[in-house]
C-alpha cells in the first residue's frame, strides 16, 4: 500500500454520528449534498477546511451514537484519507474499514500532533510520521484481513474482486 499523506484536522472526545451527520440533513437524497452540512455544529467551514486538512486526529469513542453509514460516507466524500482516534465505537470503527478508510487507534498526546501538521501514514509498518515536527509515532498494526479491506478501497471493491 502507498503512503497516506496529509494535513490534521483535530477534533475532540465523544463525536458522535449526530455530531458527524446531523439529523436535518439525513432526508437528502444526494450524499454529495449531505456532506456539506458534515460537522456542522461543530465546525462551520468543516467541509471547506478538510479540502486540505484530510486526516482526522480524535480523541475517545469517536463516531458513538447510530449505526448510520452516513456518517463515513460523508467523510470518503469529502476526502478523509484516514482518522486517528484515542478510540472508537465499534460499528462506526467497522463502518469505516467497510468503506475503504484506515481508522487508527493510538492514545496520542498533544505533543504529537497539531492542527495543520503534514504527516505521513504507513500502514504496513504501523508508522505515522509528523512531517512538521520529525516525530515519528508507532502504532499498532491493522489485522492483515482489515489492511486488505482498505487495500481494495471497501469491503464492496473486496468481495467483486474475489467473484
Amino acid at each position: 500500500m502507498k503512503k497516506i499523506e496529509g494535513f490534521v484536522y483535530i477534533m475532540g472526545n465523544n463525536i458522535n454520528t449526530d455530531d458527524i451527520v446531523p439529523s436535518h440533513c439525513l432526508t437528502l437524497r444526494d450524499s454529495y449534498e449531505m456532506a456539506q452540512y458534515t460537522c456542522e455544529e461543530i465546525d462551520s467551514d468543516f467541509p471547506q477546511k478538510v479540502e486540505k486538512l484530510n486526516i482526522i486526529v480524535a480523541g475517545e469513542n469517536f463516531g458513538c451514537g447510530s449505526s448510520r453509514e452516513e456518517a463515513v460516507n460523508v467523510f470518503k466524500i469529502l476526502g478523509i484519507q484516514a482518522i486517528i482516534a484515542k478510540s472508537f465505537a465499534r460499528i462506526y470503527f467497522r463502518n469505516l474499514i467497510n468503506q475503504g478508510i484506515p481508522g487508527i487507534t493510538y492514545n496520542w498526546k498533544d505533543e504529537d500532533f497539531s492542527e495543520g501538521d503534514h504527516i505521513e501514514i504507513i500502514l504496513q509498518e504501523g508508522l505515522i510520521k509528523n512531517l512538521s515536527t520529525g516525530r515519528a509515532i508507532n502504532f499498532n498494526k491493522l489485522p492483515e484481513f482489515l489492511f486488505n479491506i482498505i487495500e481494495e478501497n471497501g469491503i464492496l471493491n473486496k468481495i467483486k474482486k474475489e467473484l
